[in-house]
């Protein structure tokens, strides 16, 4: 796939504010024709979300200087780093999760734009700006998405040069995050759907190991269900171990094969 194109203005910034402004039905399109044809040709949620902080970095820098950025989901009340440009970019925002706030968190779990423009001169986070500051970075910019359910996320941007995002940087990645939004909704719903597809086939193999050494334990003891469940539960119990692992292993003691779940 080829990158998109950004168009850059006389002075090397990028034109993703003015160009919204001039054209935001074509400037959103083209943003968002891009992060689709992304989602279809990724092989998984990572890959995308990957995808789409690469793709930021490359919108949101100018020829004088190359930004980093992150990405940081908040779900249950805890804070990852989904995505990132670089090994570096990721590096910064897990440095702030190691002291358990900062721009970017504050970003998405409050829904505000958190502006650094010299790391040198930051007073609300003075140990989390020291420590980014030794690996050469000066400013940060975090921008929220709106998700519009249970998880927050925002934008990180990182950048060796002080007052990097002066007004027009930073309405440019508010820009950004607009255009990105919906189509970020759809990726994160895609990746729910995924997991419960996959919890749910864990569920039922585990259903399956364990209604099999129920069985074996009701004809080795010609007991009932109820009898053999309270027998294999029991035994869990007592060696401190998983239902389904102490029922893989009784299943295992009597077939050398690798039990299966068939869904056909």
């Amino acid at each position: 796939m080829d990158a998109f194109d950004p168009r850059h203005n006389g002075n090397g910034k990028l034109n993703v504010a003015s160009n919204t402004t001039a054209h935001p039905d074509a400037a959103e399109s083209s943003i968002s024709d891009y992060l689709q044809g992304l989602i279809l040709e990724s092989k998984d949620i990572e890959e995308f979300l990957n995808g789409l902080a690469s793709h930021a970095a490359l919108i949101l820098s100018n020829d004088d200087d190359q930004v980093l950025c992150g990405i940081t989901l908040l779900r249950d009340r805890k804070a990852a780093t989904v995505a990132s440009s670089s090994d570096h970019a990721r590096q910064m925002d897990e440095i702030q999760y190691s002291f358990g706030d900062g721009p970017c968190m504050t970003a998405a779990r409050d829904q505000l734009t958190i502006e650094i423009p010299d790391l040198d001169a930051e007073l609300r986070w003075p140990e989390y700006a020291a420590a980014v500051r030794q690996y050469g970075i000066c400013s940060v910019l975090a921008v929220p998405f709106d998700l519009e359910d249970d998880a927050k996320a925002a934008l990180n941007l990182y950048s060796a040069t002080p007052e990097r995002f002066d007004a027009e940087a930073v309405e440019a990645a508010k820009s950004y995050t607009e255009q990105v939004n919906k189509v970020l909704r759809l990726g994160l719903r895609l990746a729910r759907l995924v997991e419960t597809a996959a919890h749910l086939r864990s569920a039922l193999e585990s259903r399956t190991i364990i209604d099999l050494a129920v069985g074996i334990i009701m004809a080795q003891n010609r007991c009932s269900q109820e009898t053999a469940v309270e027998i294999l539960k029991s035994a869990s119990n007592g060696r401190n171990l998983k239902l389904r692992d102490i029922a893989d292993t009784l299943v295992r003691s009597i077939s050398r094969e690798a039990t299966h779940t068939h869904f056909d």
